[in-house]
């Protein structure tokens, strides 16, 4: 998994490049994907420790990938976390701070799993590539009795999560400084 984790956080920016959120976070374009890229590496190797990381793989490396985080107990930020998210972020490290305040107020308190990310390669989108990964996820959780929580980010996303059996939680929108809004939802243990 360690040698996946760049190509994984590369798979997110890609599939993310159009999202408001991005756009927020890394204003100009043409540095979007290398420096989310990064971000998301991070984040999935921290989920690789405390969580799980699935992929289905393609042709050319992962066709589509679940980034989960285990809330059922504490999530210990890595020790360098704070150096290596300065370097990463540069310029932008402002917004990255922003993002990291909205979630932290708004995540929930309860036992729980969070999907990260879940992302496909964009010409696999639409095949049931991101369905099937949260089906073997929820199955597990659903044995075990635990809920899971996600911020989407737009009503292509609500519409998947919610045929998945999340519903919207209160406050259901939150936004970034720009306006760039998530969309909490939870999903109870079936």
């Amino acid at each position: 998994m360690p040698t996946e984790i760049p190509a994984v956080g590369e798979l997110i920016a890609i599939s993310f490049d159009d999202l408001a959120p991005n756009a927020y976070l890394v204003p100009p374009s043409a540095e979007r994907v290398p420096v989310l890229a990064n971000f998301f590496a991070l984040l999935t190797g921290v989920a690789a420790e405390h969580g799980r990381v699935d992929v289905i793989d393609g042709e050319h490396g992962p066709a589509a990938a679940a980034v989960w985080f285990d809330y059922t107990r504490p999530v210990p930020e890595p020790a360098d976390h704070d150096k290596r998210l300065a370097a990463i972020a540069g310029p932008y490290r402002a917004h990255f701070d922003a993002l990291g305040e909205l979630f932290a107020t708004h995540h929930p308190h309860e036992r729980h799993w969070h999907l990260s990310f879940l992302a496909v390669q964009p010409t696999r989108q639409g095949a049931g590539l991101g369905s099937a990964l949260m089906r073997r996820t929820h199955t597990e959780l659903d044995r075990a009795g635990l809920p899971a929580y996600l911020e989407a980010t737009n009503d292509d996303n609500i519409r998947l999560y919610r045929r998945a059996g999340y519903r919207d939680m209160d406050p259901f929108e939150i936004n970034l400084p720009d306006g760039a809004p998530f969309f909490r939802m939870w999903r109870p243990a079936r």
